[in-house]
């Protein structure tokens, strides 16, 4: 038998960098494991809805949905420590990499547009109709207040810390970044604790009714993408820590603070628009 019959795999085997075109990266299986946690955390919310018709078990919608979301987080974990991390220091400063990631991250912001567009045109569509569709509950107390004064707060302070660290200010380049991820992390904390009073005290939940759908997807999506966006700060919070930054080399500072900021623009405007004015009219 001859060394290419030895070697003849009829074609399957997995990507190595050779396969890939000269210049278009290094084969990587961690965007193929991010889609399908991505994909997964809808098939658990559809699931779940088919769980309350019993058409499937009631637990297999909610045990898809959060093994779908650690699947995803270790997916964004491991495609950003295998772009970012595992070579930095041997890596030269290249603005025009640099320049290629942030549109790289323009492009998924514009998809994530896209994503919120579809769900806020469904709360439109109903919104058009007879309002309200159903009794509503307390929408505009205290706790979304507070909620949009943390993140707003949230954007201010990562700002400062991205001017801090093109300054080569390290100490205010952490501080700025640390009180970033605690309000994230006090903001998803709010939120939590925001479900829990409808859900309990108040009867109101996915269920609901069309405006209850409504609530969940776009409030449930935006939680999902600030859990996700203190996952992306914790990261760079971390390599802060280890020195990995500078103020010629700070690219993934700014692609996550894009990413930080879009969200927090798309909280105000749900809370705008979904909050305040749910109980217009209503």
């Amino acid at each position: 038998m001859s060394t290419e019959e030895a070697h003849d795999d009829h074609g399957h085997h997995l990507p190595a960098v050779q396969d890939w075109p000269r210049g278009f990266g290094e084969a990587s299986w961690w965007p193929f494991v991010t889609a399908v946690g991505g994909a997964g955390i809808y098939t658990g919310a559809g699931l779940y809805v088919m769980g309350q018709d019993g058409i499937v078990g009631s637990a297999l919608g909610p045990a898809v949905f959060i093994g779908s979301i650690f699947l995803f987080l270790a997916g964004i974990y491991g495609w950003l420590y295998h772009a970012f991390v595992s070579h930095f220091w041997s890596r030269d400063a290249n603005q025009k990499s640099a320049a290629k990631l942030r549109w790289g991250m323009i492009a998924f912001l514009g998809s994530e547009l896209a994503t919120f567009g579809a769900l806020f045109a469904y709360y439109f569509f109903i919104r058009a109709g007879a309002w309200p569709p159903q009794e509503l509950p307390p929408l505009t107390g205290s706790l979304v207040l507070a909620n949009t004064a943390l993140l707003i707060a949230s954007s201010f302070t990562l700002h400062w810390a991205h001017v801090a660290i093109r300054n080569e200010n390290r100490r205010n380049f952490l501080l700025g970044l640390a009180s970033t991820l605690l309000l994230g992390v006090i903001f998803i904390g709010g939120q939590v604790y925001e479900y829990y009073e409808f859900i309990v005290h108040e009867g109101f939940d996915l269920t609901s009714g069309i405006f209850g759908s409504a609530f969940y997807g776009l409030t449930g999506l935006h939680g999902l993408h600030v859990s996700m966006g203190a996952v992306l700060l914790g990261i760079v919070f971390v390599r802060a820590l280890r020195g990995q930054y500078s103020a010629e080399r700070h690219v993934s500072v700014s692609t996550a603070s894009m990413y930080w900021h879009f969200v927090d623009v798309v909280w105000i405007f749900l809370v705008v628009v979904l909050y305040v004015g749910a109980e217009v009219g209503a």
